[in-house]
């Protein structure tokens, strides 16, 4: 019996459906408040420049998704390209940033719909929208794929309506072009939007499920990034002509609060059903994507071989859906925006910058690689995206930077447990234990003999320390030797 794998169920407008889904995110629309009071009018250009700096680099994931349409996406990209740790850490924070991009979602979402229902609890809604969304996972791309196909055109339609409603509006209004705290606050917002185009990373994560990759992998990709380019340039012009951004930076859902004052309620009220469905469709698309990382990352063995265990019946990664919901969930329940949007631009940026360095890399050592797609004006895309790339890295939240650090460091600590394999970590351990049982009995024995004196303790407070330190150094024995004792399996 041939074992499950995933299916190529996905042709161009699937394809490009879900690139477009996984970027028109509520989130997005939440946000873009917030950048626009940094960046005051001056976000227009912001919009349409993030836009520019995320296409820079899709072109990078259009080669490499059609000469390696294999699931995983950046994190296989860069593992064929470099192997190792390297490899590794770009699934890691691949995962990690479509994990911090759900939870997003599924934030914005719930602060979508508090605008027309204001008493919600936003981390509770939000944590039933992950749940939700799994539940759907399981089910499979393809009986989710037409859904979120019509989903994304009934937003878009919305949105068209949107614009063009309040085109004439915005044509009147003043519009300055500066910013309240100058090129800083316009880097910084761009820095802070930078989410908003990453619906082509959804397209790579799905690319074992595209059919004809070399074909439609790219188109999907140039043609979601255009027309979201598009969108949220207008979208965002026709805002800041009609509210001021200062104004809009205190709105819980910016548009919606546009569209009521230009068009009345009703307007709003459609623009936050619009909104809400796109953040239901993003969501979904991102805890598919971080599925098909851990996926990945399961059968190449730098994560438990659980994870890329497949169902009979819908021939989807079930145990991989299930964990990284788990952890979305969490995230997800805090409610939190800002810190989450900007440890979701730092995982990209990252995963960014180590796509346009592989697509160099596997040019060189790789000649004889089939490219049904090549990047237009090579080496000079990528290197614009790359340098972009540690750009924006400059003006992401420092408690952020520091969160990567430390994921960092935890992802060094799980490759190498993974590599050198249990069995080698486990008599590690037993080792050390057995070594702290022997220090901690030495320090006893000193405690014992009087070698050690406790200055102003009593003599029964010193003899409780000894009692104490016999029994760690009991227990360190015991734990040591069952570990290097204790057989494989």
């Amino acid at each position: 019996m041939d074992k499950p794998h995933l299916k190529r169920d996905l042709g161009l407008v699937r394809a490009t459906m879900l690139g477009i889904g996984g970027t028109i995110s509520a989130s997005g629309f939440v946000i873009i408040g917030y950048a626009a009071g940094l960046a005051g009018y001056a976000i227009v250009p912001v919009v349409f420049v993030c836009g520019i700096i995320s296409l820079l680099t899709m072109f990078s994931y259009a080669e490499l998704g059609t000469a390696i349409p294999v699931a995983g996406g950046e994190y296989t990209w860069v593992k064929v390209a470099y192997g190792g740790f390297i490899g590794f850490l770009t699934g890691w924070f691949e995962w990690l940033s479509n994990m911090f991009y759900a939870a997003i979602s599924a934030i914005g979402f719930a602060y979508v719909i508090s605008y027309v229902f204001p008493q919600i609890n936003i981390p509770l809604v939000a944590v039933i929208v992950v749940i939700t969304f799994t539940l759907v996972n399981l089910r499979g791309v393809k009986e989710t794929g037409t859904a979120n196909a019509i989903i994304t055109v009934i937003v878009l339609v919305i949105l068209g309506v949107f614009v063009l409603g309040g085109w004439p509006q915005g044509q009147t209004a003043q519009t300055p072009s500066s910013a309240p705290i100058g090129l800083i606050g316009i880097f910084a917002s761009v820095a802070y939007l930078f989410e908003l185009y990453l619906g082509g990373e959804a397209i790579a994560a799905a690319q074992e499920e595209i059919k004809n990759p070399g074909r439609n992998i790219p188109l999907a990709i140039v043609f979601s990034s255009v027309i979201m380019i598009i969108v949220y340039t207008s979208v965002v012009f026709v805002a800041v002509g009609i509210v001021p951004p200062d104004t809009l930076s205190q709105q819980a859902s910016p548009i919606a609060f546009v569209a009521e004052t230009a068009m009345g309620p009703i307007a709003g009220i459609l623009v936050t059903i619009g909104l809400a469905i796109a953040g239901l469709a993003t969501a979904n698309e991102a805890i598919m994507a971080q599925s098909r990382v851990l996926y990945a990352m399961g059968r190449d063995g730098y994560l438990p071989k659980q994870l890329c265990l497949v169902d009979k019946r819908f021939c989807t990664p079930y145990v991989a859906i299930v964990v990284g919901a788990a952890f979305t969930a969490l995230f997800a329940a805090t409610g939190f925006v800002n810190f989450v949007v900007y440890a979701v631009n730092f995982g990209f940026i990252i995963g960014f910058s180590l796509v346009n360095l592989s697509v160099i890399k596997l040019r060189k050592i790789a000649p004889q690689l089939k490219r049904p797609f090549k990047i237009p004006l090579f080496p000079l895309t990528p290197i614009a995206g790359l340098a972009t790339c540690i750009f924006l890295a400059l003006f992401i939240e420092p408690t952020v930077i520091i969160l990567g650090l430390e994921l960092t460091v935890v992802a060094l600590v799980v490759y190498y447990i993974r590599m050198i394999g249990y069995s080698r970590v486990r008599i590690a351990f037993g080792g050390v234990s057995l070594a702290l049982g022997g220090l901690v009995t030495f320090v006893a024995y000193l405690l014992k003999t009087n070698s050690i004196v406790l200055q102003g303790v009593s003599n029964e407070m010193a003899s409780l320390v000894f009692y104490i330190l016999v029994f760690v150094s009991i227990i360190h024995f015991v734990a040591g030797v069952l570990n290097v004792t204790a057989s494989d399996r």
